[in-house]
């Protein structure tokens, strides 16, 4: 049950992290181009813009939140020029690679810093 409460939880953050961000990167809308052509579903959100190191925290830790079998709520994330610093202190070795590993696969992520990211048995955090 608790696990289900947390997946809630992280899905609802998550929506509520991204939501601001969506709207912020959401070009106006328009019927036509400025060449007078109608502009389809996909020029109106494909962007050639890079990811923000914002747009990168919020995606790491949404993923976190939600990937079975790690703790994201006890992983903090920071993003700067693209590197995703994780620290924390998470219950296995297993755990801890899963969390590097999710972050990795994010789009933007230029390297992942998992050296203040710490492994110790529950009892003892």
């Amino acid at each position: 049950m608790k696990h289900i409460n947390q997946l809630t939880m992280a899905a609802g953050l998550g929506l509520l992290l991204a939501a601001p961000l969506a709207l912020a990167n959401d070009p106006p809308r328009t019927d036509r181009q400025h060449d007078g052509h109608a502009m389809t579903h996909a020029d109106r959100h494909d962007s050639n813009e890079p990811v923000t190191d914002t747009w990168i925290t919020t995606k790491v830790k949404a993923d976190l939140l939600t990937t079975k079998d790690v703790s994201g709520t006890e992983i903090k994330v920071e993003t700067v020029n693209g590197v995703v610093s994780l620290s924390g202190t998470l219950a296995n070795q297993a755990e801890h690679d899963k969390a590097v590993t999710t972050a990795r696969g994010i789009k933007g992520v230029q390297r992942v810093d998992a050296s203040a990211l710490r492994v110790a048995p529950v009892a003892s955090r």
